[in-house]
């Protein structure tokens, strides 16, 4: 028998209204929509080969992965080898450009690619709403990024109402994301754990109470291209992300003191006409996010800090898809 085999290139994204705390934890179901921008240059690259193989492999950055890394691929190839009506066992290979497990959604590139990938491999013509929502049962935050540009994710009430899609184009807005890297440690707290311990936090409701209203301001800041609009709900909506994490129990701390560095900088930064604002997802690196005309600016600034490792520029990118 052939083998059937694909690739598919998938993009981070970063939220501009977060995903934080579970309805159906099986089927990742979000308490509320989210926004986000998937990132040019934080990718990850797929490949699935299905084949008469005795059990799944996983190898990631040219090393074998660990067993509850392959598992948790392994169970989410059994959605699409359901799909498929078969059983056969699969090889995955996958690259990643940016660090994993350190808050920068690389689950989210990464189980975005397995889904188009391993659908592609199996011969499943699936429209982009369903790979979006197979690819929210790997990784939430991986339903937003199938599709392309700016998008939201609908939280929706079951699997089929839950799935993201674009509100605007990748060209839409020359916004970029400037990620300033100042830990590439994994992370202590996974974002699954701190989605289950949101529900622990005294603030989580008036936190949801008030998503309708912020939900809307980041869209029409958005389709408006007010970038001050934008950016005044980024910077409150990271902080009430952290607010949850902070104020769950037990407590997650994701920020480093480069962290807050840089947050209390930005308005320093502003003050001095450079237009950029933060926004930090679960973990201790943060984003930039700004028009491109800002970013040398930007640029000169974090790495004259000694705490930035790495800085990554992205604008925003198209929808995972096949690679030839």
């Amino acid at each position: 028998m052939q083998n059937r085999i694909a690739t598919a290139l998938g993009f981070a994204n970063i939220a501009f209204v977060k995903y934080w705390g579970v309805r159906d934890a099986a089927l990742n179901l979000a308490l509320n929509d989210s926004i986000s921008m998937n990132l040019s240059d934080a990718t990850t690259v797929t490949t699935v080969e299905f084949g008469p193989l005795a059990e799944d492999t996983l190898a990631i950055d040219d090393q074998p992965a660990n067993a509850a890394q392959t598992a948790r691929v392994s169970r989410h190839l059994d959605h699409l080898r359901a799909l498929a009506g078969v059983s056969l066992r699969a090889r995955v290979v996958s690259r990643n450009s940016f660090p994993m497990g350190t808050g920068l959604a690389s689950s989210a590139a990464g189980f975005a690619a397995l889904t188009v990938a391993g659908a592609a491999a199996l011969g499943l013509d699936l429209a982009e709403r369903e790979l979006s929502a197979v690819a929210r049962l790997g990784s939430g935050s991986a339903c937003r990024s199938v599709p392309g540009g700016f998008t939201r994710w609908h939280a929706g009430r079951d699997h089929a109402s839950s799935y993201a899609e674009t509100i605007a184009p990748p060209d839409y807005w020359d916004l970029r994301d400037v990620l300033a890297v100042v830990s590439t440690e994994h992370k202590a707290v996974g974002s699954a754990e701190g989605h289950t311990l949101a529900q622990t936090s005294p603030f989580l409701g008036a936190r949801l109470a008030d998503l309708p209203r912020r939900l809307a301001r980041v869209q029409d800041a958005l389709l408006a291209r007010d970038l001050p609009m934008l950016g005044e709900e980024l910077e409150a909506e990271a902080i009430a992300l952290h607010v949850l994490a902070m104020t769950s129990r037990p407590s997650i701390l994701y920020w480093e003191p480069a962290t807050l560095e840089i947050m209390r900088l930005c308005p320093v930064w502003r003050a001095a006409g450079l237009l950029a604002y933060f926004t930090l997802d679960a973990g201790p690196n943060v984003h930039l996010i700004c028009e491109a005309a800002t970013v040398p600016g930007l640029l000169e600034r974090l790495q004259a800090l000694p705490s930035v490792q790495r800085v990554i520029v992205n604008g925003p990118a198209g929808p995972t898809h096949l690679l030839p």
